[in-house]
């Protein structure tokens, strides 16, 4: 297996700076030692105007052989014939991609000492890969590269045989990329694809193939058009680590569409204390509430919109009036600690029916939401910045548009009560307001003005005479909207009706007019 990587230069900025970024000297053939083989890098060119580095791996088959027997950590589905002929030692693969994290280990993160500002920015770059498996041909090919910043993917499929062009084409192509990129974005292109397009590993994949992939993918897989099948394939369809891949890809989406850390958008479990409220008797009186008005509402299907560490999930799924029940939360950690609590992986088929996790922001519309007959927003409301509340009014009355919608937050009126509390503060640090009574059925009133919905308020707690109850709950509701077998059942009707008067009446005129 063979790939080259070339770029060129100027006196000032010569080509062979390349040796420094790759920490392998032009001068020299080097040979690594890998476990299924020998690495030799060489440089074929290297001068001021042009610089070409090559990594050759020779597989060594007997090594192949004996880690490859499809059991345990070097084992892989693909290893089971290996024993015999095949062209796995001369197809860059995964062979070649973790050969070529381990002999540019340094280059792959972007570490430079000699010259790190070199490091930090791009190249022109030339990296070509004579025979590169692709499952899916020269199509998928540029697919996968072409969003990356690559000016040119070339992607010429290599024929069966040269000699009996009426064979075809094989599953391999004659890879060659060019672009101005960072040399280590560069490399983990190469590393996270080159096995991707194979579909194939040489190596069982295990939990933490999740974290290299997200490290290599860094900055261009969470927005990558093809991020599913990139997930996919490179986690060998091992459904399980593709999911959280998956997740934890969004929330980097979400962070970096808000401009955010992703620690900062996934905060919605406190690591060093219970996010529930003290004392626990009022987080259960606000669960109570809920079910109360979810049972008034007659409601079987219900959205729990910022579900959290799931205890209102939990608490839904003991009792079987609610047929459906979907937790949401922008947090990978939240519906993992939500999942847990539910013992997702234990519940019978029955109840495994009923209730389904799902990751997504409240600031943006989601079709998934549609449908339901209510939605639960607890104590959800006091975490956004104020100027992104209209989005989720939005994307929860005017998108999802549930039959009923309950919120609850605090009552900033009763935190004088909390001896706990020190004045002036807010009672979780991620709350960034905290309402009055006043203030809540104002903000309750105008948007059910705003998407027709009537709204009416429930204390929370103890209702204190002074400053009310510690929670207060808007509950909105709006009529069912008819349905188009409703409108045309209707004006038939009233038709009918009509013409039924009309010959009423000329009945009893004639009649009239022969008795006259």
């Amino acid at each position: 297996m063979f790939l080259t990587i070339s770029t060129t230069g100027i006196p000032e900025r010569p080509a062979t700076d390349l040796g420094f970024l790759l920490h392998k000297h032009p001068e020299r053939a080097q040979a690594f030692s890998t476990s299924h083989g020998t690495a030799h890098v060489l440089y074929p060119a290297a001068s001021v105007e042009r610089c070409t580095a090559a990594l050759l791996l020779e597989v060594d088959p007997v090594a192949l052989v004996r880690r490859g027997k499809g059991k345990g950590r070097g084992g892989a589905p693909d290893s089971a014939l290996a024993q015999y002929v095949n062209d796995r030692p001369y197809a860059a693969s995964s062979l070649l991609a973790v050969a070529l994290a381990k002999v540019f280990k340094s280059a792959l993160h972007g570490v430079c000492r000699a010259m790190p500002e070199r490091a930090a920015e791009p190249l022109p770059l030339r990296v070509e890969v004579p025979a590169l498996p692709a499952r899916g041909g020269a199509e998928l090919v540029r697919a996968l590269f072409g969003p990356l910043g690559w000016d040119t993917v070339d992607a010429e499929p290599v024929a069966l045989d040269a000699q009996f062009p009426e064979w075809g084409d094989s599953r391999y192509v004659r890879l060659v990329l060019e672009g101005e990129l960072r040399l280590a974005d560069a490399l983990n292109h190469l590393y996270v694809l080159l096995p991707v397009l194979d579909d194939a590993k040489h190596y069982w994949v295990a939990p933490d193939e999740v974290d290299k992939l997200l490290r290599a993918g860094d900055g261009w897989l969470a927005a990558h058009p093809e991020r599913k099948l990139i997930t996919a394939r490179y986690l060998s369809r091992r459904w399980g680590l593709t999911r959280e891949a998956g997740e934890r890809l969004e929330l980097v989406r979400l962070a970096e569409a808000e401009g955010l850390d992703v620690d900062d958008v996934d905060n919605a479990v406190d690591e060093s204390t219970d996010t529930e409220e003290r004392p626990v008797p009022l987080a259960e009186q606000r669960r109570d509430a809920i079910l109360a008005a979810l049972a008034r509402a007659e409601a079987g299907r219900v959205l729990d919109l910022g579900c959290g560490q799931g205890q209102l999930v939990q608490a839904l799924l003991k009792d079987v009036r609610f047929t459906e029940i979907v937790g949401v939360d922008v947090s990978v950690r939240a519906l993992t600690v939500a999942a847990r609590r539910l013992r997702l992986d234990r519940l019978g088929e029955r109840q495994a029916a009923r209730v389904k996790l799902l990751q997504g922001s409240l600031a943006y519309t989601d079709k998934r939401l549609t449908g339901y007959d209510a939605a639960v927003l607890s104590e959800v409301i006091e975490h956004l910045d104020l100027p992104r509340l209209p989005a989720l009014e939005y994307a929860v009355f005017g998108s999802a548009r549930p039959r009923t919608v309950l919120v609850t937050t605090p009552n900033v009126e009763y935190n004088v009560r909390w001896e706990s509390l020190p004045a002036g503060h807010v009672r979780h640090g991620d709350h960034r307001f905290e309402w009055t009574r006043e203030e809540f059925r104002s903000w309750a009133a105008s948007v059910a003005e705003r998407y027709g919905y009537g709204v009416g308020f429930t204390p929370v707690g103890p209702d204190d005479p002074e400053v009310g109850p510690p929670t207060q709950m808007a509950v909105f509701t709006r009529d069912p909207e008819p349905t188009p077998d409703t409108k045309t059942a209707t004006k038939t009707h009233t038709k009918t009706d009509t013409k039924t008067n009309m010959t009423t009446n000329v009945t009893t005129e004639k009649k009239e007019g022969e008795q006259a």
